[in-house]
């Protein structure tokens, strides 16, 4: 067990230092994300982000796909991978002619990958599940002063931070020649952080008589995750092979409360908690994968996430306008569908030149909203990549690769007075394939 437990042990302290890197850097920098868990993140890595995020049918040796865990049977016998991504990201708001850009920086996943015995390999890794990021202010005239006559503004301030990660092993298992197994177990936590302060005007001027109301919204979240997969890999000539994936992600409920604190400026104060609010969807994604002569990979996968059926703290209104209740409710979700494409090129994978061992990328996806916003459907998705894989050594064997990718992601929304956002992401991934297992022989 020696030569797993140094790869192990390198994988978690890189995980835990990438988590707390995490929590400091990224954000989403969305409205959006004040709604529901917040903005889900990409958990694709860089060979197959910057393929569109397919992954069902993506199986190889010498590269890890944690989104189907079956793929982990194929991991090369001597290779120890190692896999690290990051994304720097510049956001461009717009909304009534009003023009916004911000930027991020985020550690997108940390991983590794080996294989235990023959047909049986594992990962483990560290990966965000969703963000949370946003900072903005809305005002609103609401009447004029009976005895000053001065026209009265509301200014509502709103802030949010947090989100959910994950760290997770899984295996995967070749039961026959064609088909393989696999299961991720993962364990979430992570925190939802939002506030709602108010301030009153008169003609510009703060007025700090007014009773201005204020809430603060928190929950502190932990539960497990578990996705199955299998893959099944035949071949379609002498040199081609199409292989079908398809996995499943159990849903179930999140541990942890959300507290509502509802409080005005002079000090009175109410605390309301709803139990359990939080529910992850039943996911199912498949799809297939066509490599030919290790020279064209062309994939496509569909995944649907039932996040209508969960629920989402709200706050309700009783048989009075002051009797609001805050409790776990449907109607904050609907069910998110997305359609994803991409290929790859490589002109000569074992060639003695350096130029053919580069990998080519490009692919789309396009996504539904999972989100309602006051019943409305949230931002719909379009997203373009491309990017390619640089060999980091210039010998026809070597394994490790840097990926460089680009995305542009649209999020145009379905009511007009909201917010269209554009993304321009640039990712920064390393896979390390080293071979640890091999044992050398001097003569």
């Amino acid at each position: 067990m020696n030569h797993i437990t140094k790869p192990l042990t390198a994988l978690l302290t890189a995980a835990f230092i990438s988590t707390g890197i995490y929590a400091q850097t990224n954000g989403s920098n969305s409205s959006y994300s004040r709604f529901g868990m917040g903005m889900l993140s990409d958990q694709s890595q860089g060979a197959n982000r910057s393929m569109g995020g397919v992954a069902q049918g993506l199986r190889s040796g010498n590269r890890l796909n944690m989104l189907n865990p079956a793929s982990y049977a194929a991991i090369d016998s001597l290779s120890f991978i190692f896999d690290i991504g990051m994304s720097m990201q510049r956001t461009a708001m717009k909304q009534a002619g009003t023009k916004l850009h911000v930027n991020n920086t985020s550690i997108d996943f940390v991983n590794a990958g080996f294989r235990i015995q023959p047909g049986l390999g594992m990962s483990i890794g560290f990966v965000p599940l969703t963000s949370i990021g946003y900072a903005f202010s809305q005002e609103q005239k609401v009447g004029v002063d009976d005895y000053t006559q001065q026209n009265i503004t509301r200014t509502s301030n709103f802030t949010g931070s947090g989100g959910l990660h994950q760290i997770y092993a899984g295996v995967g298992w070749e039961t026959t020649k064609h088909l393989s197994i696999g299961a991720n177990i993962g364990f979430l936590w992570g925190n939802v952080n939002h506030a709602l302060t108010t301030a009153y005007a008169e003609n510009s001027t703060n007025n700090s008589s007014y009773n201005t109301p204020n809430s603060l919204e928190n929950a502190s979240l932990k539960t497990w995750k578990a996705d199955i997969g299998l893959q099944y890999q035949k071949a379609t000539g002498i040199e081609d092979f199409l292989t079908i994936g398809a996995t499943v992600g159990i849903g179930h409920d999140v541990g942890g409360d959300a507290t509502l604190l509802r409080f005005v400026s002079n000090g009175d104060s109410v605390t309301q908690v709803a139990n359990k609010p939080y529910q992850l969807p039943m996911t199912y994604s498949i799809g297939f994968a066509w490599q030919h002569r290790k020279q064209w990979t062309l994939a496509a996968d569909y995944t649907l996430e039932q996040w209508g059926n969960c629920t989402a703290p709200a706050m309700e209104t009783g048989a009075t306008a002051l009797d609001i209740r805050y409790v776990a409710a449907e109607g904050s979700y609907s069910d998110r569908h997305k359609v994803s494409i991409g290929a790859e090129y490589v002109p000569k994978a074992r060639s003695n030149s350096y130029g053919k061992r580069i990998s080519y990328r490009m692919g789309a996806s396009y996504a539904t909203p999972y989100l309602k916003i006051n019943g409305e459907d949230g931002p719909k998705e379009l997203a373009l990549t491309a990017g390619i894989g640089l060999p980091i050594l210039n010998r026809w064997n070597s394994r490790s690769c840097l990926n460089i990718g680009v995305q542009w992601v649209h999020r145009e929304p379905s009511v007009s007075n909201m917010i269209t956002e554009n993304y321009f992401r640039l990712n920064l991934g390393v896979t390390f394939n080293d071979q640890w297992f091999k044992k050398w022989q001097f003569k």
